[in-house]
């Protein structure tokens, strides 16, 4: 059979308070005492009763464990208030982020073409100007890595790429290592001549 929760409430007979109390108030020093004994524990007890007399037990020195008390609660606050500085800097930060990427997200759309009627005429110019900035680096990758691949090519083919002006370089030539003489250009694909490359 479960038994239901008994409700505590005030005692209001003033006799039968003062029995209860009594009866409790030696209870709970005897398992203060025996916590501190049997487990080892540092233990204070403090008990005012509705007169304000005071009823005490300490393990060791009651003012010792008061300022034990206070200075653990101190560093918990210090602890507690560090924390709350560190959540207030991360949600600023997170704050500020998101900003961020609410820019970075409208001006990636406006790049590619999208919400162009809220633009200014200045902003329709830095556009512009950031996608001429795009296409020039864009080429310059190709353009390297275009010479780089014909390199290749012409090591592999057994030709050394010309000591040229690098507008020429950029056009793929190159000459056989064996015979100075003979310039054959050589673009991305095989040397038509070298059967065996």
């Amino acid at each position: 059979m479960v038994r239901g929760k008994v409700e505590m409430k005030l005692i209001e007979n003033t006799t039968s308070r003062q029995v209860t109390f009594s009866k409790r108030r030696n209870g709970l020093l005897k398992k203060a005492y025996e916590l501190s004994v049997l487990c080892d524990a540092e233990v204070a007890l403090i008990i005012f009763s509705q007169k304000g007399k005071l009823y005490e037990f300490s393990s060791s020195n009651m003012q010792k464990t008061i300022k034990r008390y206070l200075e653990h609660a101190r560093r918990k606050q210090n602890i507690s208030t560090e924390v709350e500085g560190q959540m207030q800097h991360c949600e600023e930060d997170t704050a500020t982020l998101a900003q961020k990427i609410e820019l970075l997200e409208n001006s990636k759309q406006k790049l590619l073409g999208q919400n162009l009627e809220t633009c200014s005429l200045q902003e329709l110019h830095e556009i512009d100007s950031q996608l001429e900035k795009s296409l020039k680096i864009i080429r310059a990758r190709k353009e390297k890595f275009m010479l780089e691949e014909n390199a290749k090519l012409c090591e592999k083919c057994g030709l050394k790429p010309e000591n040229v002006p690098e507008k020429q370089h950029e056009n793929g030539s190159c000459h056989r290592s064996t015979s100075p003489e003979v310039v054959t250009e050589l673009f991305i694909g095989l040397h038509p001549v070298q059967n065996g490359c």
